[in-house]
């Protein structure tokens, strides 16, 4: 198992900047990828970064140029820095990770933590 756990969503107006942490536990000897995934209210929960364990990373259009996504491997935690956000980056963001273990896959996903962007 895998445990997940986000935190440094919040409240910022247009413009404004915060940074999400996904901290990880438990067996995460294979991990293939950790990511960042967000869902607003009526819409479809998509993906809005990725970083796979070879250091690749690849963003959503919409966020190309203001969201980096890294990783801190001694801590085991991964980042969202978020910069010049807009008011559709409001959403729930939820950290994932992907784990392969005798050739399946799993998902992992954390709890969720809101950002909302509003003046």
């Amino acid at each position: 198992q895998v445990q997940l756990v986000e935190s440094g969503g919040g409240l910022v107006q247009p413009g404004g900047s915060l940074r999400l942490s996904c901290a990880a536990s438990g067996n995460i000897g294979n991990m293939a990828a950790m990511g960042w995934y967000r869902q607003a209210p009526g819409k479809q929960r998509e993906l809005v970064a990725r970083l796979t364990s070879g250091g690749s990373t690849n963003y959503v259009d919409s966020v190309k140029g203001r969201f980096t996504i890294s990783r801190d491997n001694a801590k085991n935690t991964m980042y969202l820095q978020m910069n010049n956000l807009k008011p559709e980056d409001t959403a729930a963001y939820y950290c994932n990770a992907v784990v392969w273990r005798f050739g399946d896959r799993n998902d992992y996903w954390g709890q969720g933590t809101q950002v909302t962007v509003s003046s």
